[in-house]
């Protein structure tokens, strides 16, 4: 038992004239309070209680260690008491993490909502492509797509992020429209270099068979955006979220190709620097987004995000 805990009891035990008491209180035996109120005594070297068969008195020196202890108890008490209320609130600053895309397009309206829901919550939005480590740089929750490895940090998964093939119509009628997976190697693709580096597409056909296509381009880019750009600019055949076509599609700047075939989903994971101990920020943002995710969720996105 630590020393804060003994003045605790000390206090307690002046307040309330009882070892038995006491020992009540803090769930432990009256024997134990006995021994930790003399333990304080041998530390000390001087006595600090008188005790008779009608109870207990403070001595000279107790009276001037108790009203010490007892203003140490009691900062104690508020210190915790004002960590806990503001744990019970959404309040405070909320750190959030995400790729690039993600976060402009998607997370970026789901914030704002956020924040106009709990006015006490200040966002700081920090959106990287590369991984980034939460606890170094700070980040109170992230949003992730893709299967998560293995760690100790906290997760819940919110939904699934589709991806569509795309490309315009002018590029089609130029080069021809694939009938079946095996056709995008006639074709030129636009490849997302951070999940497709191996110019492997891999699809599912219409009877859920997986199909791995290999296939070439003229561009490659890390940069949703800069593919999106190119398709609409007729270069070729794009792999993309959904979520970051929708637009395009929505106008007929693009139209989706092999309709009939599926693209891998990715998983949206929020995740936390541990799941012991979830801030109410965290844990009220989480709550917030559970249902944004569900089926066709991308039609929901303001235009021109």
């Amino acid at each position: 038992m630590d020393r804060l805990d003994a003045m605790h009891m000390f206090v307690r035990v002046v307040e309330t004239g009882s070892f038995t008491k006491v020992a009540q209180e803090f769930a432990t035996t009256q024997p134990t309070v006995t021994k930790q109120v003399a333990a304080m005594e041998t530390r000390l070297k001087v006595r600090l209680l008188n005790r008779n068969t009608r109870g207990v008195s403070l001595t000279e020196a107790g009276a001037l260690y108790y009203e010490k202890c007892k203003v140490i108890v009691n900062d104690v008490a508020e210190a915790e008491s004002v960590v806990k209320v503001r744990q019970s609130q959404v309040q405070g600053q909320l750190r959030i993490g995400s790729s690039v895309a993600f976060g402009r397009r998607v997370l970026i309206p789901l914030a704002m909502e956020f924040m106009k829901q709990n006015p006490q919550v200040q966002v700081d939005l920090s959106f990287e492509d590369r991984y980034t480590d939460l606890v170094a740089n700070g980040i109170d929750v992230a949003l992730r797509l893709g299967k998560l490895a293995d760690s100790s940090l906290g997760a819940r998964m919110l939904g699934v992020n589709p991806w569509v093939l795309v490309a315009s119509n002018t590029y089609l009628r130029k080069h021809g429209t694939p009938r079946r997976p095996s056709d995008l190697k006639e074709h030129s693709t636009l490849i997302y270099s951070s999940v497709q580096g191996n110019d492997i597409w891999r699809l599912r056909n219409p009877s859920g068979e997986p199909v791995s296509v290999p296939v070439t381009g003229r561009l490659r880019s890390n940069n949703l955006s800069a593919l999106l750009a190119a398709a609409r600019s007729h270069m070729g055949i794009a792999a993309l979220p959904r979520y970051v076509a929708q637009d395009s599609l929505k106008d007929g700047r693009v139209v989706e190709v092999l309709k009939t075939c599926r693209l891998p989903e990715q998983e949206i994971h929020a995740v936390y620097p541990s799941p012991r101990l979830v801030p109410q920020k965290v844990q009220s943002f989480i709550a917030f987004l559970q249902g944004k995710f569900d089926e066709a969720w991308w039609e929901d996105l303001p235009r021109g995000g």
